[in-house]
């Protein structure tokens, strides 16, 4: 007999549930509604050297009628190594039809992981790339998870002048969510005026699981200085290419100072091709009119 609607929803939420008990903090809920989920997996917990990140959409036939969709995001992972891992994902959900798969999608992954630790494979170039290429590029499945958050965090210290340590932490205010194809664009603001203030505000937005998990943080700030008659001003793309210049260009244009702008975006599996750019400018517009 075939599982009920009811029936798979029960299975989802059971499931979901232990999982999110067994990976604790590593376990992320992207969009409740739409279920989907992000596993940031590693070959171990003290000093990893390879990470990936799962993120899976469970679509309502789940787990008896209809596998997950996933999407395997690491700045590494490309070619065959993509190939193989997707092929034994595959495979797991072949043997163990109508059953909960996660947890041993998760496990393989590791063990994986853990190979590779083990092996002479040199450890991961971290070069964010972008996730979509406006071109039919066949390198579509290149996400990113966040290798450079804490890289963002640095630069920003380099920069940061002395005696400015101890500034408070501004208010950070968080626009409204933009849906597009299982795709989500989010604007966070926060009013700045030096580069210290914009690290403190990166590391609390970081801080956020949700945020942290988002397949790109781009941001850009402008800080007018009055004694130079200036601005000081930067972006970053993180991994999106030139959306930093756009959300800058933006903020140019629209005449603002003082404020720093991120938005987060959590990919949902369809490429938006040039629309996102458009999403990511219109929830920035929107955070910086209110």
């Amino acid at each position: 007999m075939a599982a009920s609607d009811t029936e798979r929803a029960q299975q989802q939420i059971d499931e979901i549930e232990a999982l999110s008990s067994i990976y604790g903090d590593d376990w992320c809920v992207v969009d409740e509604d739409e279920k989907i989920y992000c596993i940031k997996i590693s070959d171990c917990l003290d000093q990893p050297k390879w990470t990936l990140c799962l993120q899976v959409i469970l679509p309502p036939g789940y787990p008896t009628a209809e596998p997950p969709i996933y999407q395997l995001n690491a700045p590494w992972l490309r070619g065959q190594d993509y190939t193989e891992l997707a092929n034994s994902l595959e495979e797991i959900y072949v043997q163990n039809l109508g059953e909960s798969i996660l947890y041993l999608w998760v496990e393989k992954i590791r063990e994986v992981l853990v190979e590779k630790a083990q092996s002479s494979d040199p450890e991961p170039d971290i070069k964010k790339t972008t996730e979509e290429v406006d071109e039919d590029d066949g390198d579509d499945f290149l996400l990113d998870y966040q290798p450079t958050q804490e890289d963002q965090i640095k630069m920003l210290n380099y920069m940061t002048p002395e005696g400015q340590e101890d500034e408070e932490l501004p208010p950070i205010h968080h626009g409204n969510p933009i849906t597009d194809r299982r795709s989500t664009f989010q604007a966070h603001l926060a009013p700045v005026v030096t580069t210290r203030q914009v690290k403190r505000v990166l590391e609390k937005l970081y801080e956020n699981k949700k945020i942290a998990s988002a397949t790109h943080n781009i941001y850009a700030y402008r800080i007018y200085c009055e004694d130079k008659q200036t601005f000081l001003q930067d972006c970053e793309d993180d991994g999106e290419t030139a959306a930093g210049g756009r959300l800058l260009h933006l903020m140019q244009i629209l005449n603002v100072h003082n404020v720093l702008v991120v938005v987060s975006r959590w990919y949902g599996g369809i490429l938006l091709g040039p629309d996102r750019f458009k999403h990511i400018n219109n929830c920035a517009r929107n955070v910086l009119v209110e």
